[in-house]
């Protein structure tokens, strides 16, 4: 409630239109009105009340004098808290002006109720400000509210997904609170498909570390998503700054070493010391010998890995020149590695032909002569099985 609180105080600054009015009323109305916007200026909505009720108790006023008052009241009522008295001179005001200030008044009308938490008088005049022309930022927020409040969360959805497919369409970025309210009910109606989606646009445009692992927390539940990627998931986890605990450094270099990158899993621990993570506690020389094997995986690779190379070159198959082209990508000699994948595609006879193009196109992100390349080769990926949504979060990281 605090956040219809700050919206009920915030639209008509009603202290301006007293005074723009002054001149046109008389003496024991306008002087009590100008000393109530001298009051709200100062903070005091109290004293700013009790100045409007007093030119509210002078007889014979006319139109003009009681809408200005009215106007007042409903201003330093809000500013008071004394939402009654600001209901009351709000819906007063409401059959007495139009254009603009009718949108503003059932905004602030609806803001109002929704605070005393008559939802169904908010949105008749939520609507009522929409049907004037009002669609600001406040009455978004009321309607997200009002929807929430109400547990209409496929009204929410088709509001937020119309107002984040508009910002797309108009090559705008949609607003973070429209893709979060999209998120929050495709969630609550199960649409998790439309989730993800959701999901992967808020890393887009607001890539904060919350959204990652709530994302990378769950692609790898996603019906369909192939185990081979959960080393994977974990160097998004680690480019993303969302893998942080000591069991998951060890896994991921555990998983490395599986996958013949030794190069890669010593990277991997050193990093684990560096951020704390390994080295420490009771499992410090756990954490060493994982190391010492890497180092030394890595050491015979080095030696090993230009035989490899030969019989790859000679295999009727395309993907152990992939593999070995991996394995050069992690040893840092990247433009070597590339090269060596690329004959493995043009070869052909590929078990996995997504996963060649996912290792190629991420190569290519680590060599600057052929960085520019990657998105072409990133977005070409189309696989259903997850190889499609690592390429698109690589995309993400390095859009």
């Amino acid at each position: 409630m605090k956040t219809l609180r700050a919206l009920t105080l915030s639209v008509i600054a009603v202290a301006c239109m007293a005074t723009a009015h002054a001149q046109g009323l008389r003496p024991e109305v306008g002087k009590p009105l100008q000393q109530a916007s001298d009051y709200l200026r100062q903070g005091k909505a109290r004293e700013a009340l009790a100045k409007a009720r007093e030119a509210d108790a002078v007889g014979g006023k006319t139109a003009t004098e009681q809408l200005t008052i009215d106007r007042m009241k409903a201003a330093a009522a809000q500013r008071a808290g004394d939402m009654g008295t600001a209901i009351a001179a709000l819906e007063a005001i409401a059959p007495r002006v139009g254009g603009a200030e009718a949108g503003q008044v059932a905004e602030q009308l609806a803001a109002a109720y929704a605070q005393q938490r008559n939802n169904a008088r908010a949105t008749e005049w939520m609507n009522k400000a929409i049907a004037a022309g009002n669609n600001s930022a406040t009455i978004r927020q009321l309607q997200a509210y009002l929807q929430s409040a109400s547990g209409d969360y496929a009204a929410i959805a088709r509001d937020a997904g119309a107002a984040v497919a508009a910002a797309e369409q108009a090559g705008r970025r949609p607003d973070e609170g429209d893709l979060l309210r999209l998120a929050d009910a495709q969630q609550r109606t199960g649409n998790n498909a439309g989730y993800s989606i959701t999901l992967e646009k808020l890393l887009t445009w607001y890539p904060k570390r919350d959204y990652w692992n709530a994302h990378l927390g769950r692609l790898p539940r996603k019906p369909g998503f192939g185990d081979r990627f959960a080393l994977d998931v974990m160097r998004l986890r680690l480019a993303s700054g969302t893998l942080t605990r000591t069991e998951e450094f060890m896994e991921m270099a555990q998983l490395a070493l599986q996958a013949g990158l030794p190069a890669e899993g010593r990277r991997i621990v050193e990093q684990g010391y560096k951020a704390g993570a390994l080295g420490t506690g009771p499992e410090a020389a756990r954490h060493q010998r994982l190391k010492d094997l890497a180092v030394r995986q890595e050491a015979e690779q080095k030696t090993a890995l230009a035989g490899q190379a030969s019989e790859a070159g000679s295999a009727k198959s395309g993907d152990d020149l992939v593999k070995v082209g991996q394995a050069y990508v992690s040893l840092g000699e990247v433009d070597k590695g590339l090269a060596l994948i690329e004959q493995g595609i043009a070869r052909g006879g590929l078990k996995r032909p997504d996963d060649a193009r996912l290792r190629l196109g991420m190569a290519q992100l680590q060599s600057a002569a052929h960085k520019g390349k990657a998105a072409a080769t990133l977005r070409g990926i189309k696989g259903t099985d997850g190889v499609a949504d690592i390429a698109r979060l690589w995309l993400v990281l390095n859009g």
